[in-house]
């Protein structure tokens, strides 16, 4: 029997200047997955959110002495450690379409009035929370998809570098071969010897490609058009070389 995976957690930074206020927003939020950090001040808020890297939400009152919620918005979303932040405001004053503008011209992603809604608190949260775990599982996998691509790329250099020696020798063989009077005497080894040096000229050019390709980064790779048909027909000379008749 497998072990149950153990519930991510998510960290929920609050902040209130009336301790009352964050014991209850605590209380309606708690969760078994959920650490809360409670902060009185907007000062105090900016702190904690520099040391603790793992918030995924911002429950922010906006009156608060000395600096509101507003201004704590206005320098989190100027900092680029702090900015992809979500913040919810926290507020019972002036409810009319004009602050609520301010609040979202401010940073914040969402509102809430005082007196809060239970249900209507929880709900938002519980959609805050999802996006978190979203943004932080599509950020992983990117970075592990450039990991892959980086270590797909040197593979490709060191593949390259390796084939390039024996491939430059065996095709210094080969042109020695066309020039043979032996070979020459014999049409159809000539032949063969042709598209052998054909075949090997063709796999030179396909490792410089890697080698360049290797080299450059994703926004310098570009697209080519490619003839499938001449291509195809390549293919099938290399692996199914044609008889050269003898007779006569």
């Amino acid at each position: 029997m497998t072990e149950k995976a153990k519930p991510r957690k998510f960290t929920i930074l609050l902040v209130d200047d009336r301790i009352e206020n964050l014991l209850s927003l605590e209380e309606m939020l708690a969760a078994d997955n959920r650490v809360f950090i409670k902060a009185s001040s907007g000062n105090e808020a900016l702190k904690l959110v520099l040391r603790n890297e793992d918030i995924g939400l911002i429950m922010l009152d906006v009156q608060m002495p000395d600096m509101d919620g507003f201004e704590v918005a206005r320098l989190l979303k100027a900092n680029p450690k702090t900015r992809d932040i979500a913040i919810i405001f926290v507020t019972a004053i002036n409810k009319d379409e004009q602050h609520v503008l301010k609040g979202f011209e401010e940073g914040a992603v969402d509102y809430l009035p005082k007196p809060l809604d239970m249900m209507v608190t929880r709900a938002k949260v519980n959609v805050f929370e999802k996006l978190y775990f979203y943004d932080r599982d599509l950020k992983n996998a990117l970075r592990e998809k450039e990991l892959v691509n980086n270590q797909l790329e040197r593979f490709m250099y060191v593949v390259a570098h390796d084939l390039q020696s024996p491939l430059s020798g065996a095709m210094g063989l080969m042109m020695l071969m066309q020039e043979d009077e032996r070979i020459k005497a014999h049409e159809d080894l000539l032949e063969y010897t042709n598209m052998a040096v054909k075949a090997s000229s063709s796999l030179s050019a396909m490792i410089t490609a890697i080698f360049e390709f290797s080299r450059k980064n994703e926004l310098q790779q570009t697209v080519e058009d490619v003839d499938t048909n001449e291509l195809l027909q390549e293919i099938i000379e290399m692996l199914f070389p044609r008889r050269i008749s003898t007779s006569g």
